[in-house]
């Protein structure tokens, strides 16, 4: 590869892997294999070939770019998440998400905190930011284990909750990676609870379901309604859905409410304006595809930064946690919170089991550690890169089959006929 240039050799490269996303849907579907694992393995080969001649995928010392690319990710993945919930919300119908991303999640950061603090010896800043980005379902990893596209029902109640969850939960564990900031920069000391009482968890939570509802209705109107009236401004491109989600966040955040939690919202309410009109597959069949790149770049990233350093500070201890967590913490925690649902054993067992780890918790780390420094930084990279590592792996190997057969046995919904134009 003597004489190559780097940027021309990044070029090849990020075209092959967006080309070859272009088949990894039927791929998984055929051979039961998640794709998030040809790529993790992709960007490993790569790096360990080329890896002199391409960008150090060093999420500590590029710390910007690992924040704004994970950033565009989720909230990509946000946006097609919420475009395809066919479910109206209600607190009956969403008792179950609503339970995982409040008494779960709670449970989770609290026993991951204790567990940092105590026997793993992170002070208690890291610990507490350690419990918020390990503690929600990755929306954008966890596509295996989801509903459908848009019409196609709720295929089996665990689909449904899995996904609203993973919509919902990267928003709500906002509030506690600013509390480990609050911590990490001393502000509850001087300040005391109530700045971020008041506004980290009450006004930011508040700001975005409101910024994300009002302009999804704006944008459900300028979409379904001024074509109605004016011939010839129908929507036919699928890029508006990539517009939605940027003006949304970048609204929201100019505010300064949650971002995440206004994009959601957004595409809910937005797929709920006009329930069975065309535009919804076209805008979730852009989201797809706009997401699916930008995961292969993570993924190959992520690939690359194993086998450069990545894993350096992971410990026995810190694996032996991360194991612990994905196998243990979530799966017992999502069984309490779960006890009075009405969902079957088995159903409360695979919610638990599938709480997929992935591009949000880098995020959350990458964030935190713009706003302040943590002398755990790198143990923090370690172990949930090792978390997600694992992730990956293991869901990977076993969303597909055990969704089929949990599918099979509990039966799927008949999806929702798409119609032309209005309903």
């Amino acid at each position: 590869m003597h004489g190559v240039d780097s940027y021309i050799l990044i070029m090849v490269v990020i075209g092959l892997a967006a080309l070859g996303m272009a088949w990894m849907p039927a791929f998984s579907k055929r051979f039961g294999i998640s794709y998030a694992i040809v790529y993790l393995a992709l960007g490993v080969l790569v790096y360990l070939a080329f890896g002199r001649l391409l960008p150090l995928p060093d999420p500590i010392s590029k710390n910007t770019s690992t924040l704004r690319l994970t950033e565009l990710a989720v909230i990509i993945s946000l946006m097609g998440t919420g475009l395809k919930i066919d479910r109206k919300f209600s607190f009956r119908t969403w008792r179950v998400p609503l339970l995982l991303i409040s008494a779960t999640m709670i449970l989770c950061i609290a026993v991951t905190t204790a567990t940092a603090y105590y026997l793993l010896d992170f002070g208690l800043p890291a610990a507490v930011l350690l419990g918020a980005a390990l503690a929600p379902t990755d929306p954008v990893l966890a596509s295996d284990v989801q509903v459908g596209p848009p019409g196609q029902g709720d295929r089996t109640r665990v689909n449904f909750a899995l996904t609203a969850e993973a919509g919902m939960n990267d928003g709500a564990a906002f509030p506690f990676t600013w509390l480990a900031v609050a911590l990490g920069t001393s502000q509850i000391a001087r300040h005391g609870w109530g700045p971020w009482l008041l506004n980290d968890l009450l006004y930011k939570i508040v700001a975005g379901v409101a910024a994300g509802f009002l302009l999804g209705r704006l944008l459900g109107y300028i979409f379904f309604r001024i074509p109605e009236a004016v011939r010839g401004l129908q929507i036919r491109d699928g890029f508006v859905a990539l517009s939605a989600t940027l003006l949304v966040y970048g609204l929201t955040e100019v505010i300064h409410g949650y971002g995440f939690i206004a994009v959601f919202i957004a595409a809910l309410t937005i797929r709920n304006y006009e329930r069975n009109h065309e535009i919804h597959t076209l805008l979730h069949e852009f989201t797809d595809q706009i997401e699916r790149i930008l995961v292969a770049i993570v993924l190959l990233l992520l690939g690359g930064s194993l086998v450069t350093g990545l894993l350096d500070k992971l410990t026995w201890p810190l694996a032996l946690f991360a194991l612990a967590f994905i196998f243990i913490v979530r799966p017992l925690t999502c069984m309490l919170s779960l006890a009075g649902s009405g969902l079957k054993l088995k159903e409360k067992v695979v919610i638990g089991f599938f709480g997929i780890k992935g591009i949000g918790s880098f995020y959350y780390i990458a964030f935190a550690l713009q706003q302040t420094f943590y002398p755990e930084n790198e143990e923090l990279w370690a172990l949930c890169g090792f978390a997600v590592l694992i992730s990956i792996i293991i869901h990977g190997l076993t969303a597909t089959p055990v969704m089929k057969r949990l599918e099979a046995e509990m039966g799927v919904q008949k999806p929702v006929e798409v119609k032309e134009g209005r309903a």
